[in-house]
């Protein structure tokens, strides 16, 4: 996962929600203007970042872009996602 936020910031969500997945903080935003996340172009206080999942395989290579996220299901779309992609379980 990649946030705009400080790693403070991250941390505080990260140990709220539980999560046990590595978080990039990226406050200066330069990651998601690469990824495309965040147009280039736009002005500083127009940069929201769009909710894209980046499937990316072991060889680091980008193997799938979901560009249409829905929050509420998220978590079951990518677990669905990575079967579909033969990603073995993590246990």
């Amino acid at each position: 996962m990649i946030s705009g936020d400080t790693p403070e910031d991250n941390k505080a969500f990260a140990e709220k929600e539980h999560a046990d997945f590595t978080m990039l903080s990226n406050p200066d935003k330069k990651v998601a203007i690469a990824y495309g996340v965040i147009a280039a172009d736009a002005p500083p206080d127009r940069q929201y970042a769009k909710r894209w999942t980046f499937y990316i395989g072991p060889d680091g290579k980008i193997i799938f872009i979901d560009k249409q996220v829905h929050p509420a299901t998220s978590g079951e779309d990518v677990v669905a996602k990575l079967k579909e992609l033969n990603i073995p379980e993590r246990r």
